[in-house]
């Protein structure tokens, strides 16, 4: 089951932030992350890569991306 970070309506670094405390605290989870905004996509997927998380990417309602973060070697 993945742990859900909802970052709607907040700007970067808090995104990233939010993602990255969480992935310390608990490494070997899996992630759904929801962004607003470009930036935010950008910025958590990136980090997710640069800590070894696969990301998936799927569009939601009104404007809402939901990211997929798992850890490379993961099954989803």
């Amino acid at each position: 089951m993945s742990v859900l970070i909802d970052t709607r309506g907040l700007s970067c670094p808090q995104p990233v932030l939010l993602f990255l405390n969480a992935a310390k605290a608990d490494p070997d989870k899996t992630f759904t992350v929801l962004v607003d905004n470009d930036a935010s996509r950008e910025n958590v997927s990136r980090a997710a890569r640069n800590h070894g998380f696969g990301v998936t990417l799927q569009q939601e309602d009104e404007g809402v991306i939901r990211l997929e973060l798992t850890k490379n070697g993961q099954a989803s």
